[in-house]
């Protein structure tokens, strides 16, 4: 990977059906009086993606096209200058991971995994062969929180990545992560307060592991209870990478329809949703962090692994999946772009 400098946001050659996000250089500020409320009834449809030769599986909603106001409100507490102006944005449908990517799963994708997809056929075979994977860290990256069924951390947005286009060639599926808006939009499921059930941080508890009451450490995915739109820790357990490299003005430089900002270097990339290690406020639907290079600070490596992030066992990610499927050729320039490959 040979990110270097930011450059500019530019408006895509091509419209990627995985999404049509157009990135614009140009302010849409929306008139707030237009904003269409989204749908707030309960998503139903969902499926199981097992992976091949294994016993493992996950669980994928499907999250409605709609429309919702990304951002806080002037009036929120604890806004940030970041969250915000408002802006209405729109979202084709896809699929989100009901959970947070387990160690089960993640570590499948690990080298030494590699003998278990022998007999998967040629075709699949070779893909996936030709995609280098990461070994374990030096030290262990869940620092004894706990596996099986356990938030997979400490992974690096790059790793994040890989990892989803060998997902994508293994299952025959396109995955990936969600950008920060198809973020937002799933956690808000529909709301307009500062969480997706309400306003009341004394009804936290209910559904998010955090500082408050995790005993320093992450829970099992689905410990707590789920969104209006069945996604489980969307709020709190440990916070998530999405797809977008972090500006503080990003809300007024990208366009409304399915905005992405396109990464062109390793740090800062945009982390969402808070974690077990995180405050109330961390916790907020609309609430931004960006990343550093203080999540490698401990690596004794020179260079610093690609692969793994020490000091960011707070971080995990979630899968997305378009419901309207790109084409190959779409999902080669998507790589392409997100892992700087030639």
């Amino acid at each position: 990977m040979t990110f270097t400098t930011a450059k500019p946001i530019t408006t895509l050659s091509f419209l990627l059906s995985f999404a049509s996000i157009a990135i614009l250089s140009v302010s849409c500020k929306p008139s707030l009086a237009t904003v269409q409320k989204t749908n707030d009834k309960r998503v139903n449809e969902e499926y199981t993606e097992t992976i091949p030769l294994t016993t493992e599986s996950f669980e994928m909603v499907l999250i409605p096209e709609g429309e919702f106001l990304m951002g806080s409100p002037p009036n929120e507490m604890h806004r940030k200058d970041d969250e915000g102006p408002q802006k209405n944005v729109s979202l084709d449908a896809f699929w989100m991971g009901k959970y947070e990517v387990t160690w089960s799963v993640f570590e499948l994708f690990f080298k030494q995994n590699q003998q278990l997809f022998e007999n998967i056929g040629a075709d699949k075979r070779d893909a996936i062969d030709a995609i280098t994977r990461p070994s374990p860290p030096y030290e262990d990256p869940s620092y004894g929180m706990g596996k099986d069924d356990f938030p997979a951390v400490s992974m690096s947005t790059y790793s994040a990545l890989v990892f989803c286009k060998w997902l994508s060639e293994i299952t025959g599926r396109f995955y990936r992560l969600p950008t920060e808006a198809e973020w937002e939009y799933a956690a808000r499921a529909g709301s307009e307060t500062m969480y997706g059930f309400g306003d009341a941080v004394e009804d936290l508890d209910k559904y998010a592991v955090y500082y408050g009451n995790s005993n320093g450490k992450y829970a099992k995915v689905g410990s707590k209870l789920p969104n209006q739109w069945g996604l489980f820790d969307m709020h709190g357990n440990v916070a998530e990478w999405t797809l977008d490299e972090y500006k503080s003005d990003a809300y007024a430089v990208t366009g409304e329809q399915n905005p992405w900002v396109v990464p062109k270097v390793i740090h800062p990339r945009v982390i969402r949703g808070g974690s077990w290690d995180d405050d109330a406020e961390s916790l907020r639907s609309a609430a931004r962090r960006a990343s550093s290079v203080k999540l490698q600070k401990r690596d004794p490596q020179l260079p610093k692994s690609f692969w793994w992030f020490t000091d960011s066992n707070f971080v995990g990610m979630r899968l997305v999946s378009p419901k309207e499927v790109p084409t190959p050729e779409e999902q080669k320039k998507f790589w392409q772009m997100v892992l700087d490959e030639g």
